[in-house]
């Protein structure tokens, strides 16, 4: 019989825990945990009318393994049921799909009612935590709904920031979220050095384009008016809703460069600052990156008036699934 979600108990870190560093690695749900604790990811499939659980696993690689091959975004609860901007991960869904050629449509309130029912299957159970994490896997015309606890990073990342490595991966198919990725990311960040939060994928030219699991900006002196600029690449990254939400809030507070820096700008000193971003970090300052470290080694002010105004925009606009 498989354990009931509320029979799951958190523990501290102890000094000898092996941290596991992100989106993607089996048993990540925010932040650092220990290897000894199990999470459980329930997968539904959405059918009409409601959804059918169709499986159990301890982590969601093995989740999205279990699924056919599709397109998948995620996406966490705020305050137990608020989520942000989930018609627009539909979308994403759609769009990605049609970029590997799996041409479908979702049905927007059939597939609201979908996630609805499938937080409340899993609430019932008990959580460990107050908040949830989704992946959404749309291999048309089939939409399936995977959901594990969350809880989020510690504050402690946000002061001190994280340190990133270069590794040697990167997508076919650079638009599309496609879960034949997560296998190949998963294997990267077993190679990371320990102590290392993200790996980012360099391109042949030296261009940072994206982490593993995340989107990658940093904040230059701008060489046509000498003033900071945001940078972060367009071309050859995955366009996705966290990204999208960065861009929407930094308008406003500096201007905005939809181009890549590359690794020799950070060694000249043109970089002031750097951060990753995702649904379970939001906005997190990086600063090292492989040797070499990030303006003065700690995050920057930019990045932390970003930070400030990604956390107002997520508290006006996350809206309930359902009424309490």
């Amino acid at each position: 019989k498989v354990p009931a979600v509320k029979q799951l108990r958190l523990t501290p870190l102890g000094p000898s825990a092996h941290v596991i560093r992100n989106d993607m690695f089996p048993g990540k749900v925010g932040r650092a945990l220990n290897l000894n604790q199990i999470f459980m990811v329930i997968t539904f499939e959405s059918t009409q009318p409601g959804v059918r659980e169709i499986g159990r696993h301890k982590h969601m690689s093995a989740a999205s393994a279990a699924l056919p091959t599709g397109a998948y975004t995620t996406f966490r609860t705020y305050e137990g049921n608020r989520v942000l901007r989930l018609v627009q991960h539909f979308r994403r869904l759609e769009e990605s799909a049609g970029l590997m050629g799996q041409v479908g449509t979702i049905n927007i309130q059939e597939a609201q009612t979908t996630v609805t029912q499938a937080l409340q299957h899993a609430q019932a159970e008990g959580w460990p935590t107050p908040d949830a994490r989704f992946r959404l896997t749309f291999a048309p015309p089939r939409l399936f709904i995977s959901i594990e606890p969350f809880e989020a990073y510690p504050i402690s990342l946000y002061e001190i920031g994280v340190r990133c490595a270069s590794v040697s991966l990167h997508r076919d198919n650079p638009h599309a979220k496609s879960t034949q990725f997560i296998a190949s990311a998963a294997e990267a960040y077993k190679t990371l050095p320990e102590g290392i939060h993200e790996g980012l994928m360099i391109a042949q030219d030296g261009s940072i384009l994206e982490g593993l699991s995340s989107n990658f900006f940093a904040i230059c002196t701008d060489p046509a008016t000498q003033k900071p600029a945001l940078f972060t690449d367009e071309q050859h990254v995955l366009i996705g809703v966290t990204r999208s939400l960065v861009l929407e809030v930094a308008k406003s507070i500096l201007p905005i460069q939809q181009t890549a820096i590359t690794v020799n700008s950070l060694t000249q000193g043109q970089v002031r600052e750097c951060f990753i971003t995702s649904v379970s970090r939001e906005i997190l300052p990086v600063v090292q990156i492989d040797a070499i470290r990030i303006g003065d080694g700690a995050p920057g002010p930019i990045t932390r008036t970003l930070i400030q105004s990604m956390t107002t925009l997520i508290q006006r606009e996350a809206e309930p699934l359902y009424a309490n």
